[in-house]
């Protein structure tokens, strides 16, 4: 499948495009050795990203302060062209005097030559809140995508107006969803055509019931989530009028025990109906199976995924489903906390999941991490889903009790080599992957279109970073858009199956997963050495299916359903 050679049939577009960038920020293939390996390079500073995260930190040691904030990869203007949207928080009330500026959420628009420009003010995003999470999805089909941020206290919706512009509807559309709201993602569990919001929450605080923790008996540290009781996931059904209603007891999702950090939509048992899967902070992560009547069963127990192979609950974080293996199956890959090793559970099929961390190769290089993010993705384009962690501890005093572990962590970077194994790429990544941070929140996408997926990351009290993939698209590579018509416009939910060679991978069009944050809709498919893919097929859902032949490499395709191919960009 690996093919070395320089990549072919690139557009003049990009080929203009990257004549005219600097050295510091080109995109250099030409003269790469051909054994060199793939980098990522931190070009923020140079993409015109200035964005620094505020936790609101001054000593009390509140909770929320450990989260961090997420981010996603959305086009927001429908151009082709990743934009940038990332979460931030603000200052605790009640500060004396000296207190830190406002604080809003960021929105960067794609430039189309490598730089972004910040035009969260006129975008009418400029709004101050504790915020956490993002999804990003059409909820109305419009043909528009529309942002989702979660809170403490109260979350917000806005609707994409168009023209770079937003429109507050959170109040209209009554998904204010009070408390401590933390990942979301966009379903349509119900297959009608639109998307309904999963949301997750974590536990009751409030500055009036914080508790005093330590680790070293004297200095007030901050509190694990054992100190505070559960709260209960939401999930909103879309009327398709610009409303939802909460049918969370109704399909079964009432859970006052949840400590929920990360959300996951995965089709475990290949049904064709989306389950949800909420990654528990020293809560048994949860499962729930589509029962295709609007309710939920938790199986999480009886398929292995709620506990540890010791029979302990895990401080799940982030997590992200796909078919790592071709085995036609998704599995799970889940952030936990330091001393626990990531977790990588296995979809064997008839229900049941291993945890192959160990034995995969990623257990024992996580242990002292702590990871938050982490996703599925193909950084080498070999048609093998490698895997993605960003690493950040809670307690910035950690190393008075614990000498190994460190506050600020590099990021994992794991290549799938086949056959169910990983090795670590890190260290051969470049020295952006070197960098210890405290990371937050991460999501893959292609911003420069030159079909290899690029890196952002969030972290905690600092800035975020954009990390450029330098040589992934030496091999060929196939991106698909897919646009719902009876599904929902953004086709979240569709399964691509794409043949190429003797490679067959299947991905699934999906929201929220990672922590906090949001990847590229668009689907990116490694193709190795092969110039075509000889099928392309995607499932919608409701079970139409469309069909493409002889597709060929190196370009971004709109599959529509029931017209197949729509529009191709090289």
């Amino acid at each position: 499948m690996i093919d070395n050679r320089e990549p072919r049939g690139r557009s003049a577009r990009t080929a203009r495009l990257c004549l005219a960038l600097s050295a510091t920020f080109a995109v250099i293939v030409i003269g790469r050795a051909a054994d060199s390996p793939i980098t990522f390079s931190d070009v923020t500073a140079a993409s015109g990203i200035k964005f620094v995260h505020t936790n609101g930190a001054f000593g009390k040691k509140y909770l929320p302060e450990t989260l961090g904030s997420g981010c996603a990869f959305v086009d927001v203007d429908g151009d082709g062209w990743q934009d940038i949207v990332l979460v931030n928080s603000k200052g605790w009330p009640g500060r004396s005097a000296g207190s830190p500026a406002r604080s809003y959420p960021a929105l960067y628009r794609n430039n189309h030559d490598g730089t972004f420009t910040d035009i969260t003010k006129a975008s009418g995003l400029a709004v101050e809140l504790y915020g956490f999470g993002v999804a990003a999805a059409d909820f109305d089909n419009d043909g528009r995508t529309d942002l989702y941020i979660t809170a403490l206290d109260a979350n917000r919706l806005f609707r994409n107006a168009g023209g770079g512009r937003f429109v507050d509807v959170t109040k209209t559309a009554g998904v204010a969803d009070g408390g401590f709201s933390t990942s979301a993602a966009w379903v349509d569990f119900d297959r009608d055509g639109r998307v309904d919001l999963l949301v997750g929450h974590y536990v009751e605080w409030s500055p009036e019931k914080d508790l005093f923790c330590t680790i070293d008996g004297t200095h007030k540290s901050y509190c694990t989530p054992e100190s505070y009781k559960g709260t209960s996931p939401t999930l909103y059904r879309n009327r398709g009028d610009g409303t939802f209603e909460s049918v969370t007891s109704k399909a079964g999702l009432a859970d006052p025990r949840s400590k929920t950090l990360g959300v996951a939509i995965i089709d475990f048992d290949n049904d064709g109906w989306p389950d949800l899967f909420l990654a528990n902070d020293t809560q048994p992560n949860r499962l729930y199976r589509n029962q295709r009547n609007g309710t939920f069963a938790d199986v999480a127990v009886a398929a292995g995924v709620a506990f540890s192979e010791a029979g302990v609950a895990r401080a799940g974080m982030g997590v992200d489903a796909a078919d790592y293996d071709r085995s036609g199956r998704e599995s799970l890959v889940i952030g936990n906390f330091s001393n626990e090793m990531m977790s990588l559970y296995h979809n064997e099929g008839g229900g049941l999941f291993i945890d192959e961390a160990a034995v995969a190769g990623i257990g024992r290089p996580s242990l002292l991490t702590l990871t938050f993010a982490c996703f599925f993705f193909d950084y080498d384009l070999d048609g093998w889903l490698d895997i993605f962690a960003a690493n950040g501890h809670v307690a910035d005093d950690i190393q008075a009790v614990q000498t190994s572990v460190t506050y600020a962590q590099p990021p994992h970077l794991f290549r799938n080599v086949g056959r169910g194994r990983f090795q670590s790429a890190t260290k051969d990544a470049g020295r952006a992957l070197q960098e210890p941070v405290v990371a937050r929140g991460a999501a893959y996408g292609d911003f420069d279109n030159d079909g290899d997926l690029d890196l952002l990351v969030s972290t905690n009290g600092g800035r975020a970073r954009l990390l450029r993939n330098d040589g992934g698209n030496r091999n060929h590579f196939l991106t698909v858009r897919a646009v719902g018509t009876t599904a929902n416009r953004d086709g979240i939910g569709a399964k691509v199956t794409v043949k190429a060679g003797s490679a067959t991978m299947t991905r699934t069009v999906k929201s929220g997963s990672s922590y906090l944050s949001q990847s590229q809709l668009p689907l990116t498919f490694g193709l190795g050495s092969n110039v075509a893919a000889e099928r392309v097929d995607v499932e919608w859902p409701g079970g139409r299916r469309d069909t493409l032949t002889n597709v060929k490499a190196d370009q971004l395709i709109t599959v529509e359903e029931g017209r197949g191919l729509r529009t191709a960009t090289r």
